[in-house]
């Protein structure tokens, strides 16, 4: 039995969400190489944008499918082995890279086997971790994780395009692949599926919690999850928003921002130095906006991000330049601060309308985020092809922003009445179990 979550000393918690942390820093390192090495393959092998961002948008997508999946597995395997065999994706992936010759290859190897390797450690792992371990300061924790991504990219990006530029884009894979041996051992010593594997209760745990779910089939679990989810107005609500954070983060300018500062003269480390400044500036938006989830609704906090957001985007084109200016770095500021300062209200209100299902529901919210994020990276890399600059990309990334936060606010703060949680959980249980119902109907919250 699991013993009460005080104690004199620090709580396991800490420590699990410590190696969290270093998870999510190198997963998001990870994921942001593609952008350094654009400009690098394009010169070497005469491959057209377009075609390097096909294989970027392979990696994204996955990276986006792969989530619910993995946030079943790990309800069925445990978190340490879905962990180790995510590392070891990457690390086959990124090394056999440096011997690649032909397109497809990039797409096979950072499209598809890097592409699942961190799509296992993504977000639905936060979400997995904050919600197993975690009762109090749970929306702040959700923050101080969610910017592991941030970290990684002010790590590992700078250090990424100097590699790129002085010793070979073949250096920089060597790097993720040197990286991603470096974190097996600290998964595999220090991360636990539950606290009561330890003998604990979650943090600041009082015994009235909700239970955890029965375990089923890891891909069934999944998709009869989304199922109910996908009868309900918020899941769709939630789901278009983060279709179109997707669009303005992942696809658009983690990937493109470098090449097109390129373009306007500013050399790729400089250019690569400000999107590390984004992940400086987004580690304090995002723990902010973790600690205000704990505190205002969570819509009102989505639609704010959005609009920022979508502002920041209009003004992007007219502010690049080969030195960056103070206007530019005024847009870095926003949009640092925004940059995933809208993952702890998301997984928040997944949580409050599907309860104990939060974790597997926001793993396909976050598929619907990388869906849109691969859009972006293909459409944005056509566009620049086609038109020679990325004004068009920019602009309309930032007009659907603002259609994001209208969507936004529409989403209810607390679960719908009770007659209509009812009824949805009367539509949702044909062919699904009890607990699929109250996925369906968000009770649980």
């Amino acid at each position: 039995m699991p013993t009460s979550s005080k104690s004199p000393r620090l709580h396991r918690a800490w420590l699990v969400a410590g190696v969290s942390m270093l998870t999510l820093v190198a997963a998001a390192g990870f994921g942001a190489t593609p952008g350094v090495l654009v400009t690098p393959l394009q010169e070497e092998f005469g491959w057209s944008r377009s075609t390097i961002s096909l294989a970027i948008s392979v990696n994204l997508l996955l990276y986006g499918l792969t989530a619910p999946f993995a946030a079943a597995l790990m309800e069925r395997f445990g978190i340490r082995r879905v962990l180790v065999a995510a590392l070891a994706l990457i690390v086959v992936g990124s090394g056999l890279t440096v011997f690649m010759t032909a397109s497809w290859q990039l797409v096979l190897l950072w499209g598809l086997l890097v592409g699942l390797g961190t799509g296992a450690m993504a977000l639905g792992f936060v979400a997995t971790i904050t919600g197993r371990w975690f009762v109090r300061h749970r929306g702040l924790v959700t923050g101080v994780l969610t910017a592991g991504g941030a970290t990684g990219r002010l790590v590992f990006l700078p250090v990424l395009a100097t590699l790129a530029v002085g010793s070979g884009w073949r250096s920089a894979s060597w790097t993720v692949t040197i990286a991603a041996v470096a974190v097996i051992p600290l998964v595999v010593l220090f991360l636990r599926n539950r606290p009561s594997d330890v003998g604990l209760a979650a943090y600041g745990a009082t015994g009235n919690e909700p239970a955890e779910p029965v375990q089923h089939p890891a891909a069934g679990r999944a998709l009869a999850t989304l199922a109910a989810a996908a009868r309900t107005r918020p899941f769709w609500l939630l789901a278009a928003g983060f279709a179109v954070c997707g669009m303005s983060t992942n696809g658009l300018i983690q990937i493109h921002l470098i090449p097109a500062a390129h373009d306007h003269g500013m050399s790729e480390p400089l250019a690569a130095s400000l999107l590390a400044l984004v992940g400086v500036l987004d580690v304090v938006g995002t723990v902010a906006s973790g600690w205000l989830t704990d505190r205002v609704p969570a819509p009102l906090l989505l639609g704010l991000y959005y609009a920022l957001r979508g502002g920041s985007l209009l003004l992007l084109p007219s502010l690049l330049a080969a030195e960056p200016h103070p206007s530019l770095l005024i847009f870095i500021v926003f949009y640092g601060l925004d940059w995933v300062a809208t993952v702890p209200p998301t997984i928040a209100l997944c949580r409050t309308h599907f309860g104990t299902a939060g974790p597997i529901v926001f793993g396909w919210v976050f598929a619907c985020h990388q869906i849109g994020a691969a859009i972006a990276a293909t459409a944005a890399g056509v566009i620049r092809d086609d038109l020679g600059s990325y004004t068009l990309a920019f602009t309309g990334a930032g007009l659907l922003c603002f259609l994001a936060a209208a969507a936004s606010i529409r989403i209810p703060s607390r679960p719908a009445a009770d007659h209509d949680e009812g009824e949805r959980a009367d539509q949702a249980g044909e062919g699904t179990d009890d607990h699929d119902r109250r996925v369906a109907s968000g009770s649980g919250a």
